[in-house]
């Protein structure tokens, strides 16, 4: 069993909350828009962490994370890119990607808005967090916690980290 910390959209912005949240996590993934090198060591400084980068990020963090990062965890196989679109209106750069991969948990970021739910034509859940920085047109910064435990996703929560 493995207990994830997902954020996206940081934009430089750290909130001492993430030690809270992410403490009882064994891992941190953020979803891209990381906006500083000291918010990724930060993050990595509490957990494992894995990330992508966003359209915001310099080339320091592009050189450290991918775009699309794939990897397993347990039994599920994950995607995960900033820019991924959502169910029914995928990015078109990544869109033949996703359906070739068959990943069983899509993550993205970018849009700022919270989102989770089942793609039935890719059998497979996705999951955008918000965005947890200050930067932007939504009103309350968010992150998510879940379990990957063996091949299921469960124990979702949504955490509301107060306005931006």
């Amino acid at each position: 069993m493995t207990k994830i910390g997902l954020l996206s959209d940081t934009h430089a912005w750290w909130d001492e909350k993430y030690l809270q949240y992410f403490e009882e996590c064994d891992e941190i993934w953020h979803a891209g828009d990381i906006g500083s090198d000291d918010v990724a060591a930060r993050l990595s400084a509490i957990k494992p962490f894995r990330a992508v980068y966003g359209n915001v990020d310099g080339q320091s963090l592009r050189l450290q994370y991918p775009e699309i990062a794939h990897f397993t965890i347990e039994k599920v196989n994950v995607m995960m890119t900033h820019i991924g679109g959502y169910p029914g209106r995928y990015n078109p750069a990544i869109r033949s990607e996703l359906y070739t991969s068959h990943p069983h948990l899509f993550i993205a970021g970018h849009s700022h808005i919270l989102k989770v739910c089942f793609d039935h034509n890719l059998r497979c859940l996705y999951m955008n967090p918000g965005a947890a920085g200050r930067y932007g047109f939504h009103q309350v910064r968010t992150l998510l916690r879940f379990v990957i435990d063996g091949a299921d996703i469960k124990d979702l929560e949504v955490i509301e980290l107060g306005h931006r």
